[in-house]
């Protein structure tokens, strides 16, 4: 089955962040700046990877868009393979429905490179902000499973582990 092969990138980079060797391939330095006025909207974000800062804009056909515009941009130089990441599908539900506008919101995005498929999850009381942590975990996902193998020493029961 297709669902079968979706990886949960969330549970994943949950795990691995929990270890402490582990060291993320960016790191967005404050926040991410959203212009929408509902026609044209803009993404504005600073990030950090190996020791470069970026800082960059992008437009696009709606904020989730922008948003995914302008973290692939800054990310691309360092990881061209950031560029086969798609967004497939994307869903929000809220949790509270007698908080009306004011509910917390949980954004699941689906993403591809062509050959794999995973899925990533966030919550905010923001759907904008829930958008935008799915979509650093879901490219930061996409890096790691782009990048070859780190040569770890053999894990107990003969297995190898993922550097």
């Amino acid at each position: 089955m297709v669902e079968e092969r979706i990886k949960d990138a969330t549970k994943i980079l949950n795990l691995l962040r929990s270890m402490s060797d582990f060291k993320p391939h960016f790191e967005v330095i404050g926040n991410y700046r959203l212009i929408d006025d509902g026609l044209r909207p803009e993404a504005t974000i600073m990030l950090r990877a190996n020791g470069k800062e970026m800082h960059e804009a992008e437009t696009g056909v709606g904020p989730v868009d922008a948003l995914a515009k302008v973290l692939k941009k800054s990310l691309k130089s360092l990881f061209p393979k950031i560029d086969e990441v798609k967004l497939v599908d994307f869903s929000s539900r809220i949790f509270d429905p007698g908080a009306g506008t004011a509910a917390g919101v949980e954004v699941e995005i689906l993403f591809s490179n062509g050959k794999d498929a995973w899925k990533v999850k966030a919550f905010s009381e923001n759907i904008c902000r829930a958008s935008f942590m799915a979509l650093v975990d879901g490219f930061e996902y996409g890096i790691y499973i782009s990048r070859p193998p780190t040569p770890t020493l053999p894990l107990e029961g003969g297995g190898e582990g993922r550097g």
